[in-house]
């Protein structure tokens, strides 16, 4: 058992920036399932969406969140998010980050959902990288912060409703190791690697999710699965993220015949919001039976392409794709936009128990995330809960904890093949475009799937199948509760939005499912 002031849980960009925020307050363990680098905001391309420019202000990116988040934003979430924004941005550059430049000022992108140029970017499409890597270098070294890579997070150490701490899994050793801290924060990124097409990486399959619920904590919108409209569509089943930024760009979504079709859809076009993008394109690849539709490049200006977009030239190149003339794409899962509900500062209903990034659903997102808002909330969010962390301290003896979980090798065959078959159930059942139908019979394959796992209590294998069940249940559940269509989530059967689910559907385990109202008060 190893004892800190702050366990982080995840090394995406909401794990790196806590943990540094946090070593100035405390010791600090820094737990990641793999390598330090393997993250979504690692592999993020678009930018950080905040207000820099003097012709922009937070109140019209404000808006044009709850736009993008159809009905369901919590008001005084996004009101934070976009004023806590700059500051975050200034505080960054003032550490030594260097975000991309033009003619002296910041060079600011426009994405889907923005009406005003607030999108930064660095390395033209490698932001993600660039800023993780940042934060990344002012971790590695730090001699508060110890980090520790291939430890999977495989439970919540709790007692009488607070947090003390985590249980891991080495796997390296294949073997049980506890820590334990007054302040635990989990930042394990969200769920969309399990479904079949994904720009994830393989690790993200909502972990997390289950850890939290598992726990007691409330999860909050899990049918809200935004895939995003353009990645690149090849005959193996990696997903290349074509950034939103291209289409910003003046890229332009071409059919089968030759023809675009986004203009007749929405005023915005190629830059509406991403689940409207992502759902036409389904809808053209049905209407003329293709695997993709074409995203064109050609009328563009090539040398300015491949300056602006480097890491995504090169990988079309790479696959034998010219970016400067047509991308063959089709949507694939990205971000999940629920997850575990928090309050303004990051904490959850469990005491000293705090989510941040993608993991947290803190009532930013509404029904749809607005590009490049992803980032930016994790600065924001990571800041405010390490902030409020400090308003605790702690009075309680802590517990007796021992470690209890064991690994049985003959399993791990189950689990891979068992994460096969979700994926193509999520696929299938819950996917862009949903029914009843389709998603009760997801659930009755759940209970099929479920029975087939051993029953051997506190194995590693068995407890990780068992939270692969537990993630999809979430979504499909949540997806059968909304008799409607709203932003991530289209049901073909009430293909309209309806005003009596102006709420955030809520699960809980052992409890029935209920609905909170949407927070409109500023």
């Amino acid at each position: 058992m190893r004892h800190y002031d702050y366990i982080i849980a995840g090394s995406g960009l909401a794990g790196l920036y806590t943990a540094y925020h946090a070593a100035a307050y405390g010791k600090v363990a820094l737990l990641t399932k793999s390598g330090i680098t393997e993250s979504n905001s690692y592999f993020a391309q678009g930018g950080i969406a905040a207000v820099t420019d003097e012709d922009d202000a937070p109140a019209l990116h404000f808006e044009d969140t709850i736009i993008a988040g159809r009905g369901l934003c919590d008001y005084p979430a996004v009101n934070i998010l976009v004023n806590e924004g700059p500051q975050r941005i200034r505080e960054l550059i003032a550490e030594g980050m260097h975000f991309d430049m033009e003619d002296g000022s910041l060079a600011l992108g426009l994405e889907g959902g923005h009406h005003r140029k607030r999108i930064l970017h660095a390395g033209g499409d490698a932001t993600g990288r660039m800023v993780t890597s940042f934060m990344i270098s002012k971790v590695i070294n730090h001699p508060r912060i110890d980090i520790f890579e291939n430890h999977s997070i495989i439970g919540i150490l709790k007692k009488n409703n607070i947090c003390y701490g985590v249980r891991t899994w080495n796997l390296v050793t294949q073997s049980e190791e506890l820590y334990t801290a007054p302040h635990t924060f989990l930042t394990l990124g969200g769920t969309s690697a399990i479904y079949k097409r994904t720009t994830n990486p393989h690790t993200t399959i909502g972990d997390g999710l289950a850890l939290a619920y598992n726990a007691g904590c409330e999860i909050a919108d899990m049918e809200f699965i935004q895939f995003h409209p353009s990645a690149i569509c090849t005959n193996s089943e990696e997903a290349f993220l074509i950034s939103e930024a291209v289409r910003g760009e003046g890229a332009w979504l071409i059919n089968q015949n030759g023809e675009r079709f986004m203009p007749a859809i929405h005023e915005l076009a190629e830059l509406a919001p991403r689940d409207i993008v992502a759902q036409s394109i389904y809808g053209q690849m049905r209407q003329y039976h293709q695997d993709f539709v074409w995203l064109s490049l050609k009328h563009l200006d090539s040398e300015a392409i491949k300056r602006r977009f480097p890491t995504i030239y090169e990988k079309c190149k790479e696959l034998g794709i010219d970016m400067c003339d047509r991308i063959p794409v089709a949507p694939a899962a990205h971000y999940m936009v629920g997850g575990v509900r928090t309050d303004l500062n990051g904490q959850t209903n469990i005491h000293n128990l705090y989510i941040c990034g993608e993991l947290a659903s803190s009532g930013i997102m509404g029904a749809n995330r607005l590009a490049s808002n992803s980032l930016i909330e994790c600065l924001v969010f990571g800041k405010r809960a390490v902030e409020a962390s400090r308003q605790y301290r702690p009075t309680e003896k802590m517990p007796h904890f021992v470690a209890r979980y064991h690994y049985n090798e003959q399993y791990a065959p189950m689990y891979i093949l068992l994460k096969q078959q979700i994926s193509r159930l999520m696929t299938v059942h819950a996917g862009i475009i949903r029914n009843a139908t389709l998603l009760q019979e997801g659930l009755e394959q759940l209970k099929i799937l479920e029975k087939d796992i051993p029953a051997e209590e506190d194995e590693y294998y068995s407890l990780i199948s068992h939270n692969l069940i537990t993630v999809a249940r979430l979504i499909i559940s949540s997806a059968l509760t909304r008799q409607e269509s709203r932003g991530g989530h289209f049901r073909e059967d009430f293909p309209q939005s309806d005003e009596k689910y102006l709420y955030h559907i809520v699960q809980q385990k052992d409890k029935e499912i209920k609905t909170i109202p949407i927070n409109v008060n500023m």
